[in-house]
């Protein structure tokens, strides 16, 4: 599995997002794209994260951003999800695991005290030129946006 790195070019992304339709990292180049990877739609700390995302969303385009979310939940439940909370970016189901592999976010968590695999919440920051320029693996999901502005 991948150990990414700042400074690494990022893995490809391709697939279709909620809506059906086709999203790729390729297709982003030359623009800032905020990649993040969240377990599981609907659950307190994922809602959380998106809806920070997007109630941001305005500015982190003005300041040339492109959202992308990752998680192994399938296309109707990124569906419901987008729609529930009104999300306006991709939300890409994985549920094959392989941008999950490619990107390393899959791995060992504890919950009440078990162990267990499963997606790890982290966000990768893509320069414009396709190379990783931060990563998060401690997400403040109430205050993402603050986060990753704050980093750059």
């Amino acid at each position: 599995m991948a150990q990414l790195k700042i400074g690494d070019v990022a893995p490809a992304i391709e697939g279709a997002d909620q809506h059906g339709n086709q999203v790729s990292l390729a297709s982003m180049k030359g623009r800032k794209v905020i990649i993040y990877f969240y377990p599981k739609d609907n659950t307190p700390g994922c809602t959380a994260e998106a809806c920070n995302l997007r109630d941001n969303y305005q500015d982190l385009r003005d300041k040339g951003f492109e959202i992308i979310g990752i998680s192994a939940d399938d296309e109707k439940s990124h569906k419901n999800f987008s729609e529930k909370y009104v999300l306006p970016f991709a939300l890409i189901p994985d549920k094959a695991k392989k941008i999950i592999m490619d990107y390393g976010v899959w791995g060992k968590k504890k919950l009440y005290g078990k162990e267990y695999e499963g997606i790890n919440r982290m966000t990768f920051i893509v320069d414009e030129e396709g190379k990783i320029a931060q990563i998060f693996t401690k997400v403040d999901t109430k205050n993402h946006t603050a986060q990753i502005l704050k980093s750059l």
